[in-house]
């Protein structure tokens, strides 16, 4: 999840909006990105809308409704079988995954219906006529929550299902914890959750990504981290001159010269470490997706850290990068990311305004470089991440207002404290994102999968034959519980 962090997304254009590739943790499709297309096109399920969701769950007098998309595949169905429900995420919902991906292996053995709902907002699930401040007081978790509620009854009263059709929740990243919270919120209604991936705690000051991104480069060379940190001290001696930043501008490709407002050196040296912030959070997932080529993994990164000197093996991990996305320079100045972000106009592709909002509404995740334990300096602090929500949303979105915001998420869903149960959250030890998920759990109604040498939401994509034994087996675990948990 990047809009790097908080939020990691990518170079978009739009009137020359500038969005960086990864931002706030989160590339430019999504958290979840689908995994490699191995059907026709046409065998796809074709786009439903459920035409009567409501705008607003909360206030009874509002009685708006818009078109919510959504995706059904009743191959494997049999009488009887349950529905398994995957909940869209911040990005457009995918029809690969209703043919692909762990969860249809798991509908095949079990006999179920599986739907993708999008999240309001993204992809074409519009539920206001743009992104305007004012409009975005409709996006919100609790509001995806109340649709899914609202979404189960449509679809159980047009296909005339009965009473006792067990619902099977499932997700990963942001909306693995919404699988979570969906079961713990309308536990009448969801029999059951596959949170994958789940950031359950919400967190202002996500300083514990570098370090676990820094932990996860450490078991790819031995020097790769101690060379990284010799780039970062380099440039950010050369940073405090302007013959520095001239230089650093031409070694790091980027699109206009380096300023030396502060904001732009944080933009910089940000952009710099999502280089790398990337690559390990999907290292190794079998995904077909636009940040990078197949095959491209934290070990190839600190190959070329290894194999050169410091700033030589930085310069080429950038510039492969660059390559890998199709880009030419780097965007790194601060006013025009901010400018991209205040547009206001639904944009196929480009969901960095919205996920953004999100985080400074209820999340946080701001990942910073407050840690000494981690490598790549400390110019992009938590103020940065701050002031860039007061800049795109208005004064009112304040430090302490968003600290207020996330303190309330976490009292409304309970952070660490889930309390729902036949809930299994699986997690990966590459995937920086498991520093805010749940790891241990005591509850045999409530259990937990932690897989080593696995990244971001590694379980849900289709099996390999290079798969880790961890791997396979959190997948054979994740078939175990539903298969009990549909019994009860």
């Amino acid at each position: 999840m990047k809009l790097s962090i908080s939020l990691i997304l990518s170079l978009c254009t739009l009137s020359q909006a500038v969005v960086p590739r990864f931002m706030h943790g989160r590339p430019a499709s999504g958290f979840v990105p689908p995994p490699p297309l191995e059907f026709p096109v046409e065998a796809l399920p074709k786009d439903q809308y459920f035409k009567n969701q409501r705008l607003d769950h909360f206030d009874h007098e509002n009685t708006a409704v818009w078109a919510q998309r959504y995706f059904v595949n009743s191959t494997f169905h049999k009488k009887g079988g349950p529905i398994f429900l995957m909940l869209g995420g911040e990005g457009p919902a995918s029809p690969v995954w209703n043919v692909a991906g762990a969860w249809q292996m798991y509908a095949k053995k079990l006999n179920a219906i599986t739907i993708q709902l999008e999240h309001r907002f993204y992809g074409k699930s519009h539920p206001v006529s743009d992104t305007s401040t004012a409009n975005l007081k409709y996006l919100s978790s609790e509001q995806a929550l109340a649709d899914a509620a609202y979404f189960r009854h449509y679809f159980m009263t047009s296909r005339n299902m009965t009473a006792d059709t067990k619902w099977v929740v499932f997700g990963g990243s942001y909306s693995g914890a919404l699988s979570a919270w969906l079961r713990t919120k309308y536990p009448h209604l969801f029999h059951a959750s596959v949170a994958s991936s789940a950031p359950i705690l919400a967190q202002v000051d996500f300083k514990q990504y570098l370090q676990v991104v820094t932990k996860s480069l450490q078991t790819a060379g031995k020097t790769c981290t101690q060379k990284i940190q010799n780039a970062t001290t380099t440039i950010q001696g050369m940073i405090k001159t302007s013959s520095g930043r001239k230089k650093l501008s031409q070694m790091f490709k980027t699109c206009k010269p380096l300023s030396k407002d502060p904001n732009d050196i944080s933009t910089f040296m940000q952009t710099l470490a999502g280089n790398f912030e990337g690559i390990v959070q999907y290292n190794k997932d079998n995904i077909g997706f636009e940040r990078h080529t197949a095959g491209t993994t934290l070990t190839d990164l600190c190959k070329l850290m290894e194999n050169n000197k410091p700033m030589d093996g930085y310069m080429k991990v950038n510039s492969l990068i660059l390559k890998q996305h199709g880009q030419q320079c780097n965007d790194v100045v601060y006013k025009d990311m901010i400018n991209g972000m205040k547009q206001t106009k639904f944009q196929t592709g480009i969901a960095g305004r919205l996920w953004f909002y999100q985080t400074c509404t209820e999340f946080g995740y701001y990942q910073t470089s407050d840690s000494k334990q981690q490598t790549f300096g400390n110019l992009f602090p938590i103020k940065y991440w701050l002031q860039q929500c007061a800049d795109v949303f208005g004064k009112k979105f304040s430090p302490s207002y968003i600290n207020g915001e996330i303190v309330r998420t976490n009292n409304y869903y309970g952070a660490l404290n889930l309390k729902g149960t036949r809930i299994v959250l699986p997690n990966g030890s590459i995937d920086p994102w498991h520093a805010l998920g749940l790891l241990k759990s005591t509850d045999a109604n409530r259990p937990t999968i932690f897989i080593k040498g696995t990244a971001h939401c590694a379980n849900m994509y289709p099996p390999t034959s290079s798969d880790p034994a961890g791997l396979k087996q959190a997948r054979t675990k994740i078939l175990g519980y539903l298969t009990k948990w549909l019994k009860e």
